[in-house]
């Protein structure tokens, strides 16, 4: 789960970070003012989870949310309670009070992880309802002034590069989406064959050739005719391994 801070005080941003450690998260990124994380939100892919305290020294963190369409969930963290129910209506999944009881914050977490699955088991019963799976079969891809389709059984990695998405395919070549997000991708590909193993890469679970042990935290994977180093990043590493296993 990607993780993103958006917190003007640095010393409740280093203790909000150090509890989320201690439950097994890391913080992707910390932003500390308005004025910074509209262009961050612009430019990078969202997160998972945003925690955001609402007063900020340049203005509220609600303006970030107001501007820019926020993909990921947003938890609220403030000292201030009455900006509850003008956060609320953003559709944040809840909202801490300074200081932080971390039972709350365990609280808020959960509550995000009920709210995913529900939305995963929703989609399933979706599928399911329409009779089969209703995964992607072709992708679009663009070929200079042209869009062609390529089957998604020969896609050996879906990978983020300069805010595109492209796939490099069992011959060893590389096309770009017509998909902008890695999050999209993860919406029409099958979780039986394709798993996120970091920020910018999706893996077909066919064309890995080699699992390299980097650490007991990390792994490397080999990919069939794909050159890029892929690592399974640290806080994904026991989820990729029941992957693994189950399929």
């Amino acid at each position: 789960m990607n993780i993103v801070i958006i917190e003007d005080e640095k010393p409740a941003a280093r203790l909000l970070t150090r509890e989320l450690e201690k439950l097994g998260f890391t913080v992707q990124e910390t932003l500390y003012s308005v004025g910074e994380a509209i262009p961050w939100f612009m430019q990078h892919e969202h997160p998972d989870l945003i925690f955001a305290d609402i007063q900020l020294t340049d203005g509220l963190s609600l303006e970030i949310f107001e501007q820019v369409e926020i993909k990921g969930a947003i938890i609220f963290v403030t000292s201030f309670d009455h900006y509850a129910i003008k956060a609320f209506k953003l559709n944040s999944i809840d909202y801490l009070l300074k200081p932080i009881d971390p039972a709350d914050l365990v609280g808020a977490i959960n509550k995000y992880k009920a709210q995913q699955r529900n939305t995963t088991q929703t989609v399933q019963t979706l599928r399911q309802s329409i009779g089969g799976s209703s995964y992607a079969k072709r992708l679009m891809i663009k070929v200079g002034m042209q869009i062609k389709m390529v089957l998604v059984d020969e896609v050996v990695c879906f990978y983020r590069e300069d805010r595109g998405v492209y796939i490099s395919t069992v011959d060893g070549r590389s096309h770009l989406l017509e998909e902008s997000s890695i999050e999209a991708v993860i919406k029409i590909v099958d979780p039986a064959k394709f798993y996120r193993v970091n920020r910018y890469q999706v893996v077909c679970i066919d064309y890995i050739e080699q699992i390299v042990q980097l650490s007991t935290s990390r792994l490397k994977l080999v990919m069939k005719n794909y050159t890029d180093e892929v690592i399974v990043s640290r806080e994904r590493v026991s989820e990729f391994k029941m992957w693994l296993a189950s399929n």
